[in-house]
């Protein structure tokens, strides 16, 4: 029974310029991981070959080094490693794909299928029909040549394709690179393995999105996989497991806090991350001076324990009480001005709100109250 390990968007060589300089590197580096995952995988599972559906590379201007890296990345399975291109990583006249045969660093069990052209593998007992991208957009559908194409007797059919299913998106969402949704009963596929889609997406019984092995995003949409399909014979229903591949954990978290007990519940959430997350926490809603010193107390030990920690808190308002304030003893015109930033931060001022947390942190790591910032 053939068995197949079906990947997608590995994105080699992405940048991650948003984020910190001391973060970026080790993220990008999870991905070179996520290959080496996939490599050991399918020789733990014994795979037939390991389809990648498109968007292998991040760029057409990812480094020679980059290049050599992904292929020797690849080395723990010997077995057909068969990759197409995808709107990333298209396959121009001139792309990363020709820079990497000129760099004689494809081995020979891994197969660039660049062309539209049936592959066969007659031992393995399928043919690969692929659909590689040769722009970055198309507005027609690349597997329609795949109605056509002729197999041997007997093989399995199996399709690659990098794009959007039509039919999946919202109603009047133009996509670029559209794909049938008929397209496996159209042209016979036994499976159809696609790329372009970043989390696992079963589309039918015989379509499916694998999603990028490694998380790039903090959308949850099930992304940190590959798919193992096992399909008995030409025309039987495939048997698709997922297989866990991502290293880090990506989430979005958005809470908002108006009470002490919020600020406890936050701290019990986030002590709860490790070092295999990467977060982003969105806080609204508004706290006193005491409350909000200790979230930040908070966020600060987890920022220290966690993979990276990126904080949105636009939303949440510092709201000192009349006891914070007077506890500041501030007079004449310092006084003055922070009940004037209050009032104005309460009501909703933006501004307001960032010079009255600058103007009383600044009063409160004053000697009589190093003790309680």
């Amino acid at each position: 029974m053939p068995r197949f390990l079906h990947t997608a968007d590995w994105q080699i060589g992405r940048a991650y310029t948003t984020f910190a300089p001391d973060i970026a590197p080790i993220l990008a580096e999870a991905r070179f991981t996520a290959v080496q995952r996939l490599a050991e995988l399918a020789r733990e599972h014994a795979v037939d070959a390991v389809l990648v559906a498109g968007d292998v590379l991040d760029a057409q201007t990812v480094s020679d080094k980059t290049i050599r890296r992904l292929f020797q990345c690849m080395a723990a399975y010997s077995g057909p490693w068969l990759l197409i291109a995808g709107n990333h990583d298209a396959a121009l006249t001139e792309s990363v794909w020709s820079r990497a045969q000129r760099l004689q660093c494809v081995p020979p069990h891994v197969h660039l299928l660049m062309q539209p052209e049936v592959k066969v593998f007659a031992e393995a007992g399928f043919a690969v029909l692929p659909a590689p991208l040769t722009q970055r957009h198309t507005y027609h559908d690349l597997t329609a040549w795949m109605d056509a194409a002729d197999t041997p007797a007997g093989l399995l059919r199996i399709g690659l394709a990098h794009g959007s299913v039509q039919g999946l998106l919202h109603e009047g969402i133009d996509s670029a690179n559209p794909i049938a949704l008929t397209r496996c009963d159209t042209a016979r596929l036994d499976w159809l393995a696609l790329g372009d889609w970043h989390g696992v997406k079963s589309v039918n019984d015989r379509m499916a999105y694998s999603g990028t092995p490694e998380p790039d995003r903090f959308p949850n949409n099930e992304p940190g996989f590959a798919l193992l399909v096992d399909i008995p014979a030409p025309g039987a229903l495939p048997q698709v497991q997922r297989l866990l591949v991502g290293q880090y954990r990506w989430q979005r978290i958005v809470v908002d806090v108006q009470h002490p007990s919020d600020v406890d519940a936050l701290q019990l959430q986030l002590q709860q991350l490790g070092t295999h997350d990467v977060v982003q926490l969105v806080l609204r809603g508004q706290l006193d001076w005491a409350q909000h010193q200790r979230l930040q107390q908070a966020l600060a030990n987890t920022e220290a324990r966690v993979r990276c920690l990126i904080t949105a808190q636009d939303g949440l308002r510092l709201a000192p009480t009349d006891e914070d304030l007077g506890s500041l003893q501030a007079d004449g015109y310092v006084g003055e001005l922070l009940a004037e930033l209050r009032a104005e931060s309460l009501a909703g001022q933006e501004g307001a709100q960032a010079a009255l947390h600058v103007l009383a942190s600044a009063l409160y790591q004053q000697p009589q109250h190093g003790s309680a910032a």
